[in-house]
């Protein structure tokens, strides 16, 4: 069985001056990686992540400018969370309203206290307070003391109809287990330390999601290597009848793509090559990286990209 969690989560973003400002200055998140989405270079692909910009620590954004807002719904993520220290989320909530940051109060879930919050186009986030998180390394180059950082994904909750069979892709597939039930969430876990929790909320009757600002494009599932994903693409193929897209190459992993039966799109993403493959580690987010296939058009791209300083 495997137990590889989250590689990441992608998402769809207002300006990208105020995506980064958030991000990195607000949250304390590392930019691991200025890139363009491949598919549409007019657009930024901004990275954010901890330190070494470890598989599960990755949140990433597609700014668009003028981008209208999404909507939380059947077939959507409904949250994606960070882990904290657990005795940090004191500190975590003055900050929001010292910065001005739309958040709740902290809630239990699953016996953890949870921050909910917002950022500032609408994504839905929350702060998991972690019972040793402090030991964890983090990303401490802001103005955030090193005990409060966060340290990577805690997870991420998803909305759908009837959540048996997205269930099964997560257990038979990915090698979750299912860990607790609370209400109408069931809890999935893999032994990953960052990225490892999964909740699937089944409601039966709300509205579809609409993707647009705020909203999770794809979530990222880990893969080891290309073999380990190729199994994966077999297992999903004939025991679960759900063809994925041929791999990608995204420069700093492989990937394929495809829609669970609940409606939401996930994606399988290696673990290599990662993202010290075109930069140093200790400038990660200094330069527009762009593929090979982009870089004749360069000059192009970058006049057309928004300024981010």
């Amino acid at each position: 069985m495997r137990h590889h969690g989250i590689h990441h989560v992608t998402a769809i973003a207002g300006p990208a001056r105020r995506n980064l400002d958030f991000y990195t200055r607000v949250l304390g998140l590392r930019l691991v990686k200025k890139t363009v989405n491949f598919d549409d270079p007019g657009t930024y692909h901004l990275y954010f992540g901890d330190s070494l910009g470890q598989p599960g620590s990755i949140l990433t954004f597609f700014p668009w400018e003028h981008v209208a807002p999404g909507r939380n719904g059947i077939g959507s993520t409904q949250e994606t969370s960070f882990r904290v220290p657990e005795a940090s989320l004191g500190y975590w909530t003055h900050r929001f309203i010292e910065q001005g940051v739309e958040h709740g109060n902290v809630e239990k879930r699953f016996g953890q206290s949870v921050l909910t919050f917002k950022d500032p186009h609408g994504t839905t986030l929350a702060l998991v307070g972690t019972p040793n998180a402090e030991s964890e390394p983090a990303w401490t180059a802001g103005d955030i003391p090193s005990e409060h950082a966060i340290r990577g994904l805690e997870g991420v909750t998803l909305l759908v109809e009837n959540g048996e069979r997205t269930a099964k892709i997560l257990t038979d597939v990915f090698g979750f287990r299912e860990t607790a039930r609370e209400g109408s969430l069931i809890r999935y876990k893999t032994d990953a330390l960052i990225g490892g929790t999964v909740d699937i909320r089944s409601a039966g009757g709300f509205l579809p999601g609409r993707m647009g600002g705020g909203s999770v494009h794809h979530v990222a599932f880990r893969a080891k290597d290309d073999a380990d994903q190729a199994e994966m693409v077999k297992k999903l193929a004939e025991k679960h009848g759900i063809e994925t897209t041929e791999q990608k190459d995204r420069n700093y992993f492989r990937s394929v793509y495809f829609r669970e039966p609940g409606g939401i799109l996930f994606e399988i993403a290696t673990d290599e090559p990662g993202f010290a493959a075109d930069e140093p580690q200790d400038s990660l987010g200094a330069a527009l990286k762009l593929p090979a296939f982009l870089e004749a058009r360069r000059s192009e791209i970058e006049a057309h990209l928004p300024e981010l300083a």
